[in-house]
């Protein structure tokens, strides 16, 4: 008696440790766009904040890279398509659409990507998905509608919200080359080994995108404002990438493995709600009441759609993948 006492105190720890870095986690990412906007207001690129982030983090995480060398000639593939989908392709387009509409709205917009993962299933795929999943899109369909205000014509930039779109699709692109084989067992790639490869493929990437030896490196040594208040940019860019970044992903990981798919589910989509109070209070973004609900149902929808068991005997849909999956295409944004 006093054995079950004990594993199932440690298992009791284990989880709430687990919830405490999930937690964590959320708030470093939701972070990212708050600090990323003031650089790119100030001057940036919004290509070249994206590629200081990227290859910041490839350079902190460079010893797993080296740790972790076999997965180059395991998983080739995997290490490209995270590293072009998830990393390059993801931030590149978030950061340009927060340079244009407010921080929550494209994450949320971002937040889509569950949904349209199970829009591939179904019609391209000709997989079967549950009902409960299709009413997840359903539902994150018509909270976007409320966020982007259609019924004034889109009150934001149209631009920027396709550029939002485009980081959502880079995820469904990541998710769906992810599915491919990534269920083997105990031969699964560790994920911080596939995120160190994936910085350093992005990073890759995005200098020959980006160019960043035409970078105004001036930028950096001032200051950038945050809704009236001056804070010195490097102190901005450290946060991207030390905590943003390299943080976020490592307590990211380290919580999924402690936690169930569903309640992975629930922290991840406190990104979104954290990015919005963050940008409401440090960068002045206010969104209207309609709004707000509206984001709410994207991310009941989102949630919905990525945690629904599939039908029984039917084919597994690729957005019931492993937590760990999903938090890798997180943008990351994020």
């Amino acid at each position: 008696m006093p054995v079950h006492t004990s594993v199932s105190s440690q298992g009791n720890r284990g989880k709430g440790l687990g919830l405490g870095l999930a937690i964590g986690s959320a708030i470093a990412f939701g972070g990212s766009g708050v600090a990323a906007k003031p650089l790119i207001e100030a001057g940036l690129d919004p290509l070249h904040v994206v590629w200081l982030r990227v290859t910041g983090a490839a350079l902190v995480m460079l010893p797993l890279a080296v740790r972790h060398r076999a997965l180059l000639r395991r998983r080739p593939a995997l290490l490209a398509g995270f590293g072009l989908l998830g990393v390059a392709g993801v931030q590149a387009f978030y950061f340009a659409a927060i340079s244009r509409v407010p921080v929550g709205v494209a994450l949320l917009v971002e937040y889509l990507a569950p949904a349209l993962v199970l829009g591939w299933v179904r019609f391209v795929q000709r997989r079967p998905v549950t009902r409960a999943a299709a009413l997840g899109v359903v539902l994150a369909v018509g909270g976007l509608a409320c966020v982007v205000e259609v019924w004034s014509g889109l009150g934001f930039d149209a631009l920027g919200l396709l550029l939002a779109l485009a980081a959502a699709c880079c995820q469904v692109g990541y998710f769906v080359l992810s599915d491919q084989g990534s269920d083997s067992g105990d031969g699964a790639p560790d994920p911080l080994g596939v995120i160190a490869y994936g910085l350093l493929v992005g990073a890759a990437v995005l200098t020959v995108v980006a160019r960043p030896w035409g970078m105004d490196w001036s930028v950096l040594a001032h200051s950038a404002a945050m809704d009236g208040t001056d804070v010195p940019a490097w102190l901005l860019l450290a946060w991207i990438v030390l905590i943003a970044t390299v943080v976020a992903y490592v307590t990211g990981v380290v919580s999924v493995r402690r936690l169930s798919p569903q309640v992975a589910g629930v922290v991840a989509c406190l990104e979104a709600v954290i990015a919005t109070v963050l940008a409401w209070f440090l960068l002045g973004e206010h969104l209207s009441a309609p709004q707000i609900v509206g984001g709410a149902v994207v991310l009941l929808g989102a949630f919905i759609a990525q945690s629904s068991t599939p039908a029984k005997g039917s084919a597994e849909p690729v957005a019931t993948g492993s937590p760990e999956r999903e938090l890798s295409a997180r943008g990351t944004n994020a």
